[in-house]
């Protein structure tokens, strides 16, 4: 699956081109959406299975509607020939001080600070061009004064997803329960050190969505709905 779709990721970045501004008789930009998640929503579930939907009711020609995961955002940033060592600094709020500090001085790999300007870059370039569900990254933040920009917040009571990362990641309870705890926390502070504002606050999003209450293929539909008022 994962293959699958990095096929369908570089193929999509290949064949796009950065659209310039618009100017008198242009067409529109082409929609987008982001997806913030709390840790076991199903974002990435919730991600392909939209792409698929908007590909049959929002359809572009030579173009599918493309996931870019956490997963994908790496192998972005391999593509721009970016050291492959820097994978331990990707995930977000994984990078340590000193690290960082000693990268810094000598120059060993960009900061994370400057990491994270790379990445909202991609992600600038991958909503400007349009078809995309990005997923992660503060990719809210970074678009958020991009009026075709979709932004959508996933949420789930802790226990419901808990069971859900048990079923889908195949682990324990107990470290279903850890890797919970231990993501929404990091994603948190990842937003607030480098955006200086709270992932949390539903002021970012056009939805926010219980996909306890609501099942993937219900939030799709409001998905779709929302986005066409974009």
């Amino acid at each position: 699956m994962i293959s699958a779709s990095l096929d369908r990721c570089f193929s999509f970045i290949n064949s796009q081109t950065v659209p310039t501004a618009k100017t008198r008789g242009e067409v529109a930009a082409r929609p987008a959406v982001t997806i913030s998640r709390m840790a076991g929503c199903g974002a990435v579930y919730v991600a392909e299975k939209l792409a698929n939907h908007l590909d049959k009711v929002m359809p572009a020609a030579g173009v599918k509607w493309t996931v870019f995961d956490r997963q994908l955002m790496q192998k972005v940033l391999e593509d721009h020939k970016l050291p492959t060592s820097l994978a331990k600094i990707m995930s977000e709020d994984r990078t340590s001080f000193i690290e960082d500090t000693i990268a810094d001085i000598f120059e060993v790999h960009p900061t994370a600070d400057k990491m994270v300007k790379l990445i909202s870059e991609t992600i600038l370039q991958l909503a400007s061009v349009g078809n995309v569900i990005i997923v992660g990254r503060g990719a809210s933040i970074v678009t958020a004064k991009m009026p075709h920009v979709l932004h959508v917040r996933l949420v789930a009571p802790l226990e419901d997803r808990i069971e859900r990362v048990c079923h889908e990641y195949n682990k324990t309870p107990e470290e279903a329960r850890r890797y919970c705890l231990d993501e929404d926390p990091a994603r948190t502070r990842y937003i607030k050190t480098y955006f200086k504002t709270d992932i949390n606050d539903p002021v970012h999003y056009h939805l926010v969505i219980n996909t306890s209450r609501i099942g993937y293929d219900d939030a799709v539909k409001l998905i779709t709905e929302a986005l066409k008022q974009v």
